[in-house]
């Protein structure tokens, strides 16, 4: 039987719960609630520390609360946000990103820049898909995964994908109940570019010539890209359309640049957001004529080629030797010459590294989530003037920044939100230290 409680809303947690208290003092995250509302909530675990629970109706609405625009928000985890209004998610991501810059680095920025926003709707060019075949139902289900489960929510369209996939995932529905090896396709990896829509489905056994026939018709159908991924991670198969280049292509036109990449391959998912992220980064770091700068974490070369447009040299460190290969690939395309890429593992000891043995002006980082404790200390040694830090998650920045701050006498002169992933509680950061 299900457990019922009511609960006055306190506060919101770093993840957009809500957060009560209940009679023996124990914490109680609430999916779905917001900070003053009174609430009816199912509790779905009671653990020693916290109790985890999930709204069933709201009482009391708080002013923040509006109607979430997708009909599937409650069970699809794709989103976890829609019932915010977008400025109050704002505002819940810089609070958190204060909080935890205080929390895990003891530090606190000169100046906060205003967050940089886009389209709040159908911004995401790149997405995972899960793909399952339920017998019982006899349907198959594309989409993300439901929240706090392994099941995957029955949708037909999404409102934050790009709409060019989203009016796809019902046809998509349908194309793979038509094939004989349905219960055998795992995922699907979408990668949009500016004139491009890539598919590449994870099949786990080689498809059969009527089942490669069937989607080749469908990716010609709907003017799509398809490959199929069948054994290892990093093999792909393009049949459609066939012999024609592994690439999704997207443009910066403000710099005239055309970035390349395999569409397993990782690029920012918000290309409205990536556009404002690089002039950002180029407004904080000052570029001269004459400066080289040295961007860490590098990947295809988003930041690179742009920063090679400014200064006089720009060294490229990443990796995987496969995001080197596409990165210098990138900058053949656009005929930049200023550049030049390594490939090496950041986590681990650099200092005899050929590359670090120059000098550099600048540093731009944007590592995974992981964060670059590891590499910190050789950047203080290295003695960059500027160093442009863009993280995906606000724990470890603010670990970083402390250690930059605290240990290698760096200042925290400029940090701010960037709302790369609306809809959702993910927080992307970009910092400008200086040398004190």
């Amino acid at each position: 039987m299900k457990e019922i409680k009511q609960f006055t809303i306190e506060r919101m947690s770093h993840e957009a719960r809500g957060v009560a208290v209940d009679a023996t003092g124990k914490t109680v995250f609430i999916d779905g609630a917001l900070a003053g509302e009174i609430v009816n909530c199912e509790v779905r675990a009671q653990r020693r520390r916290f109790i985890d629970a999930k709204v069933i109706e709201v009482i009391k609405p708080s002013n923040w609360r509006e109607q979430p625009k997708c009909a599937y928000f409650l069970t699809c985890g794709g989103c976890s946000v829609q019932h915010i209004v977008h400025v109050e998610q704002l505002r819940l991501k810089q609070q958190a990103f204060v909080e935890q810059l205080q929390h895990f680095g003891n530090v606190s920025p000169q100046q906060w820049l205003a967050p940089i926003t886009g389209p709040i709707y159908a911004y995401r060019n790149k997405a995972r898909l899960s793909v399952r075949y339920v017998h019982k139902k006899n349907k198959v289900l594309v989409g993300f995964r439901e929240r706090k489960n392994s099941f995957i929510a029955d949708i037909d369209t999404c409102e934050v994908l790009n709409p060019l996939v989203a009016k796809l995932i019902l046809p998509l529905k349908n194309i793979l109940m038509n094939l004989k090896a349905r219960d055998k396709i795992a995922q699907i990896e979408v990668a949009v570019g500016s004139e491009q829509v890539a598919l590449v489905l994870r099949n786990l056994i080689e498809l059969g010539d009527t089942d490669r026939s069937c989607l080749q018709e469908f990716a010609a159908l709907h003017a799509v890209e398809l490959y199929l991924q069948p054994g290892k991670p990093d093999y792909l198969e393009k049949i459609y359309p066939a012999n024609t280049p592994q690439r999704v292509y997207y443009f910066l036109k403000e710099y005239n640049l055309k970035i390349g990449l395999k569409p397993l391959e990782f690029s920012q998912i918000n290309p409205q957001i990536n556009e404002k992220m690089l002039n950002l980064a180029i407004e904080l770091l000052q570029i001269k004529p004459e400066h080289k700068i040295l961007d860490l974490f590098c990947g295809i070369g988003n930041f690179t080629l742009v920063l090679a447009k400014f200064a006089k040299h720009v060294t490229g460190i990443e990796v995987s030797d496969a995001m080197v290969a596409r990165a210098l690939e990138n900058a053949k395309l656009n005929d930049i010459q200023n550049v030049e890429f390594f490939a090496a593992d950041l986590t681990q000891e650099q200092s005899d590294a050929s590359w670090s043995l120059h000098t550099f002006d600048s540093i731009l980082l944007d590592p995974s989530r992981h964060g670059a404790k590891e590499i910190l200390a050789l950047i203080a040694k290295l003695n960059p003037k500027k160093i442009v830090y863009v993280s995906c998650n606000p724990a470890t920045f603010a670990r970083d920044a402390g250690i930059l701050v605290h240990e290698h006498n760096y200042s925290l002169v400029k940090s701010g939100i960037m709302d790369m992933f609306p809809q959702t509680d993910h927080i992307e950061t970009i910092a400008l230290f200086e040398r004190e």
